[in-house]
């Protein structure tokens, strides 16, 4: 037996299929049910969760000693601004939080799958939703569509398509390839690596007999769903927030100029010592 009709018997045996979900159609569009039932059950942990740190945030407290949800979501969010601005300068308001809530929504998303939802190997009620190309690309191409806004109201519709034309003209076609992927390579880079996860419990399931198979398919699930899935929503997130980062760049030194904290400092300085020798000036003179 040749090793590529090895390879198609077990992908048979393991029954990998890419695609295969419980549908809907209305309108004449096809629908994948769990996709969307999962993806709003997501949603709206993701807006309760918002809520409640809300809530513990602004309840009073007559210590005045922060809340532990308080400290959490201050570290984690503090942190972001922190690398954001440390890699890429100071972003709009608007994309941190962005970010943080693709990073919950598709932590989510990956991690909701450990919840033992499967009535049989045929139907699982709670599958998770990033597996399905259509969630990772509705996210990534509403994300790429928010970062040519962004670009586009921060420098200025002909401002923002000049930098298709740098470093140098020639490069346009490059440029404007590189644009029209970068939605492609976020969506699929994210569907892949949660896919994966899927084939290798097939595998599992297949290669090993079915009284030991158990426990690798456990220690799998587990290290594929919540490390790889947390690595696989920082990675969405971060790109997402370099991207917002680059179509604005520039803009904030056209806005307040190209001066350096060093050259802030000093301008302050002098302005002091003006003000203070104009001062003197009057007692002087008398």
């Amino acid at each position: 037996m040749t090793g590529a009709a090895h390879d198609s018997m077990v992908l048979a045996a393991g029954k990998i299929e890419i695609g295969n979900h419980p549908q809907g159609h209305f309108a004449g569009m096809t629908f994948n049910l769990d996709t969307i039932w999962v993806s709003l059950i997501a949603g709206a942990i993701v807006v309760i969760l918002g809520f409640w740190a809300r809530r513990r945030l602004t309840q009073a407290n007559t210590d005045h000693v922060p809340s532990k949800i308080q400290l959490l979501w201050e570290l984690i969010v503090g942190q972001v601004n922190t690398q954001v601005e440390a890699n890429l300068g100071v972003v709009h308001p608007v994309v941190v939080p962005l970010a943080v809530a693709l990073f919950f929504f598709i932590l989510i998303c990956n991690w909701i799958e450990l919840i033992p939802t499967e009535l049989n190997s045929h139907v699982h009620l709670l599958p998770s939703p990033t597996a399905d190309t259509n969630l990772t690309y509705a996210m990534a191409i509403m994300a790429m569509v928010g970062v040519w806004i962004f670009g586009i109201r921060s420098k200025g519709l002909v401002g923002y398509l000049k930098h298709f034309l740098e470093p140098y003209p020639i490069l346009l076609p490059l440029n404007i390839i590189e644009e029209l992927v970068k939605p492609l390579t976020l969506a699929l880079r994210l569907f892949g690596n949660i896919f994966a996860g899927g084939i290798m419990i097939s595998l599992i399931a297949v290669l090993l007999p079915k009284w030991v198979n158990w426990l690798p398919n456990i220690i799998w699930k587990l290290f594929d769903t919540l490390f790889l899935g947390a690595i696989q929503a920082f990675i969405f997130a971060l790109l997402t927030v370099l991207y917002f980062g680059l179509a604005g760049a520039g803009h904030d030194e056209e806005e307040h100029g190209s001066k350096t904290p060093a050259d802030a400092r000093e301008t302050d300085a002098d302005r002091t010592t003006s003000t203070e020798s104009t001062t003197a000036e009057p007692a002087l003179t008398s």
